[in-house]
């Protein structure tokens, strides 16, 4: 997930009751819900290094529970440093920050297991990834639920009121305008419900009445989560067994063995879905709506079809699979697809690409994919 959706889990968490554990606990939750992201630091390697090493250790759950200890400990020393220079008794409650740390440290693979990127819980032992496919890497839902409590029990000054608005603004922005320039599907439907929910959120900090309930509103904006991944994944199973149908008769048309089948969500709108599918000889691409009839194996618009390289071709790729970077990305991809295509006469290119995010050789070309030059 984006990292202001971590953020304001972690304020959301405080302000339901964590913040009451330990001074500066809340300020423990939002780094803690995070800092598993500190593998950004990996970039300075290089951006196969970066794919190598990203939501790796630090998002497993021995990595997890290391930061979790590690950041109260520091806020533990620097608060009993600082106590002895002012003359002071020490504030920090070492018992509190550590489970306020360990619960927002041990979210943040959670919300990441959810979407189709996946995570390795089980490094440095097993390498094998795990992936939820319930909600999209960027979920406008949990941007409102969360972000509509945390300005409810934080915007208590003009100041933080200020801050929340320019973040309000950018935010709708991003809602309204962004989808058309980046040529993504984002339903007016969806975009309504941004705008109402926005009006009803400033008209219950307007009539103040929330402020009986305290810190129940963060409780209930967590819960709505909750409650929301239960609906996502009875979508899921839906969209999923549909999938299963249609994949299963295009492996039969073609005489193929159906492998694996998965179904991902997209951008704000939990009806529909991306499909992949895995046969002994290609890759399937397809979309699919639940407002449609999908017990015929139909699918929305065409479908996709990546034949995997046999003969002299398969020889190739498996040339090309040995440089490093070939590794790291078929290592990464969930669905990986290959193109072999003539160069000039002593070459032949190998283009590997990761099906979730873009296509070999096809129309979009992103930062998922790597061409290798073989000589012949």
């Amino acid at each position: 997930m984006d990292n202001l959706t971590h953020s304001l889990v972690g304020l959301a968490a405080a302000k339901a009751g964590l913040e009451r554990l330990s001074p500066f606990a809340t300020t423990v939750c939002v780094i803690a819900a995070n800092a598993p992201d500190g593998d950004i630091l990996a970039a300075f390697g290089g951006s196969w290094f970066y794919l190598k090493h990203h939501r790796g250790i630090t998002h497993s759950i021995v990595g997890t529970l290391a930061i979790g200890v590690m950041i109260p400990v520091v806020f533990w020393v620097i608060d009993k440093i600082v106590a002895r220079w002012r003359v002071r008794e020490p504030r920090v409650r070492l018992g509190g920050l550590m489970l306020a740390s360990l619960v927002l440290s041990l979210s943040h693979p959670l919300l990441d297991w959810t979407n189709s990127y996946g995570v390795r819980p089980f490094l440095p032992w097993s390498g094998q990834w795990f992936y939820g496919d319930l909600v999209f890497i960027l979920d406008p839902f949990l941007w409102l639920s969360l972000g509509g409590a945390a300005f409810l029990l934080t915007a208590k000054t003009n100041r933080r009121v200020a801050l929340w608005t320019l973040l309000a603004l950018a935010l709708t922005s991003v809602v309204l305008l962004l989808p058309q320039r980046a040529s993504l599907n984002y339903p007016v439907l969806s975009r309504a419900l941004w705008v109402l929910a926005l009006v009803g959120i400033i008209a219950a900090y307007k009539s103040r009445t929330f402020r009986r309930w305290n810190s129940s509103v963060a409780v209930v904006a967590l819960a709505l989560v909750v409650v929301y991944w239960g609906a996502l994944s009875i979508l899921h199973r839906q969209a999923f067994y549909a999938a299963e149908n249609i994949s299963t008769r295009l492996a039969s048309e073609r005489g193929e063995k159906l492998l694996r089948v998965a179904a991902m969500p997209v951008l704000a709108n939990p009806l529909n879905w991306v499909c992949m599918t895995e046969t002994d000889r290609a890759m399937y691409r397809f979309d699919l709506s639940l407002w449609e009839d999908n017990s015929v194996g139909q699918t929305r618009g065409s479908v996709a079809r990546y034949a995997k390289p046999e003969g002299n071709d398969a020889a190739f790729v498996e040339r090309a699979s040995r440089d490093e970077r070939a590794q790291i990305l078929l290592d990464f991809a969930r669905f990986p697809t290959t193109n072999v295509r003539r160069g000039c006469a002593e070459q032949t290119l190998v283009q590997f690409a990761d099906l979730r995010f873009t296509e070999p050789g096809g129309r979009r070309r992103g930062n998922f994919a790597l061409e290798i030059p073989v000589e012949r």
